[in-house]
């Protein structure tokens, strides 16, 4: 299994960016996905998760502004975040679990190297 995350950068307060995991080995749209992050020292936080089904949950900092979403022809899950705050600088990491996942706090199976967002 390989979760390859792209997209991350730098970028204004207020900004946009969306990130790409690009996934093999595993069929996102079969699996539940997830976006986490994290900060040097801090434990890893759940962003916003996609099941199976279809369902979505989103962590109360980011609701209203990041979308998660999943391009099956492309097999890569995709989270567009919108009105960047500092706040959301961090480490995001790209997560499968081939079985429902208790968002936030819940563990996944698969992990991507993860892409550095920087709000400044």
């Amino acid at each position: 299994v390989q979760l390859v995350e792209s997209g991350g950068g730098l970028v204004r307060p207020g900004g946009s960016l969306r990130l790409s995991c690009a996934a093999s080995g595993v069929t996102v749209a079969a699996n539940c996905m997830g976006w986490l992050r994290q900060i040097p020292g801090k434990e890893r936080d759940g962003v916003a998760t996609i099941d199976s089904d279809g369902n979505v949950e989103y962590a109360d900092s980011v609701k209203g502004r990041f979308t998660i979403s999943q391009d099956t022809a492309k097999n890569t899950l995709y989270l567009q975040m919108n009105s960047l705050k500092p706040e959301d600088t961090a480490m995001y990491y790209c997560a499968a679990s081939p079985v429902l996942v208790n968002f936030p706090l819940g563990e996944y199976h698969y992990w991507g190297q993860g892409t550095q967002v920087t709000v400044s």
